[in-house]
């Protein structure tokens, strides 16, 4: 039998309200090793909420948020990502001024500490992390570019090297293929199955041919709570997920 400490993330009965509205809703699901979990539901189902409470961003009313072992919800926002958790939100937020190398080079984690920052010098490590990243997120070739002269998607992609550079154990994404091409979608999917190499990830998204090409599991959410879980065929055919959201 699995117990908590199997997983890279337990969330035990996490429960949070807003002025009395429970926005997530005695919530447990587990995320192991190397996987990609979807979270999918229709708005309002507490998706962005939950992704909240598990960076910190968020207090929990009520439950347990384990990653590796260590309990979340009594962590600070920063102590949280040192703890090897990165959050890419549904807007990129990039550097625009900055070229694609700087954006990534800032996001180097030597420059975590204030000591960190004044001694961080550009060497041969930084570069070689910079170049391995850049050839992970497709974006070798614009290297000098500033970041604001990029594609949505490629912003997109900038961001989520971003996070790479600071080797997250559990990445979470929201909404990332908002806006993008349908080449860039693709392109999305095949970077996300890369990037599973060594971490987990989490990922909210709506587009469901995305989904389908991405998602090891999926959890269908709908008023705070877990409506139905398992893979997409699985939830696909369930027919309380094609009541509440997939028949909309």
């Amino acid at each position: 039998m699995s117990t908590q400490n199997d997983f890279v993330l337990a969330v035990e009965g996490l429960s949070v309200s807003f002025d009395g509205f429970k926005a997530v809703n005695d919530l447990s699901f587990y995320v192991d090793e190397g996987e990609i979990r979807v979270i999918i539901g229709p708005n309002g189902a507490g998706k962005t909420t939950v992704l909240d409470l598990i960076c910190g961003r968020t207090q929990a009313t009520e439950g347990s948020i384990r990653f590796r072992g260590k309990e979340l919800t009594k962590m600070k926002e920063h102590a949280i990502v040192h703890a090897g958790v990165g959050r890419k939100f549904q807007n990129p937020s990039i550097y625009e001024d900055l070229t694609v190398f700087e954006n990534l080079e800032l996001s180097y984690p030597k420059g975590y500490t204030v000591f960190g920052a004044l001694a961080f010098k550009r060497d041969a490590a930084v570069i070689e992390e910079v170049e391995r990243i850049a050839d992970t997120i497709f974006l070798s070739e614009e290297l000098e570019k500033p970041a604001g002269l990029l594609s949505h998607g490629q912003k997109q992609w900038l961001e989520i090297g971003m996070l790479l550079i600071q080797k997250p154990d559990l990445l979470m994404l929201d909404e990332p293929v908002a806006g993008m091409s349908v080449a860039e979608r693709r392109q999305t999917a095949i970077l996300l199955r890369r990037i599973t190499e060594g971490r987990s990830v989490i990922v909210i998204e709506h587009d469901m041919h995305f989904v389908e090409e991405i998602a090891d599991r999926v959890t269908v959410l709908h008023q705070g709570k877990v409506l139905s879980e398992g893979s997409m065929e699985r939830v696909k055919n369930d027919p309380k997920v094609v009541e509440v959201y997939l028949g909309h």
